[in-house]
């Protein structure tokens, strides 16, 4: 092995950061894979109404979650070989695309950020206008469709309407509404259940960004100073 003293440290502690770094993307696509196929986001992402598909900006963070847990399994396994052979190649591609993958995880941090209140409004606009086609005394051609969608959203977030009910609403509340909702001291508001939902998704997601972009932080440095390392080395000319 060409290093040795504090460089041969430096080395091992690379070599483990990227493990850790390995793990953390098998754990990323795991957490992404189970947000895509969770049964309460998916249960309202499907649904349908007067032929408009549910919003689904939140799969949009869903899917940069899935390729990013996959791009970090590689370019994890890609440093913990190019450490353990200090191969001045393998370490300079690591860092290209230890770059690469934080300048993506940042522009997507802004785009969350920037679009943190959109999923959840998206999806109450979409349930407040199944909503007005529910209460319709008219009796438009939508509404069996509207009660449908209603009852998905009831059922799935244990919710009952939006808070601030109409007197409609509460004419045919036994209709949308579970019988184990309606026997509650007070049912809970759809809109806030929403809001809740998307906020907790977010909040993991982010606190997963912000664990990965540490230990890139620190695996930058540990390969810029492995790499000066085994170019100012004895045994390297």
């Amino acid at each position: 092995m060409a290093v040795a003293g504090c460089t041969k440290c430096i080395k091992y502690m690379l070599f483990f950061f990227n493990f850790i770094f390995w793990l953390a993307g098998g754990v990323i696509l795991g957490v992404a894979l189970w947000l895509r196929h969770d049964s309460q986001t998916s249960n309202l992402l499907i649904l349908q109404f007067e032929g408009q598909q549910a919003p689904s900006t939140f799969y949009i963070s869903v899917y940069i979650l899935i390729a990013v847990g996959a791009v970090m399994m590689l370019v994890g396994f890609l440093g913990c070989y190019g450490a353990i052979q200090e191969s001045q190649c393998l370490l300079g591609t690591f860092f290209f695309f230890l770059v690469i993958l934080f300048a993506c995880e940042v522009a997507a941090a802004i785009w969350g950020f920037m679009n943190r209140d959109t999923m959840s409004k998206e999806l109450i606009n979409f349930y407040d206008a199944a909503y007005i086609k529910a209460v319709d005394v008219s009796g438009s051609p939508s509404k069996d469709a509207a009660i449908s969608v209603l009852g998905a959203f009831h059922t799935t977030l244990n919710c009952c309407g939006k808070g601030d009910d109409t007197p409609l609403f509460m004419q045919v509340v036994t209709t949308l509404c579970p019988r184990r909702i309606l026997s509650s001291p007070k049912p809970k508001s759809c809109h806030s259940e929403l809001v809740s939902l998307f906020s907790e998704k977010l909040y993991l997601i982010g606190l997963a960004a912000l664990v990965v972009a540490v230990i890139m932080i620190f695996e930058m440095i540990f390969t810029m100073v492995l790499c000066c390392g085994i170019r100012n080395s004895p045994g390297v000319y």
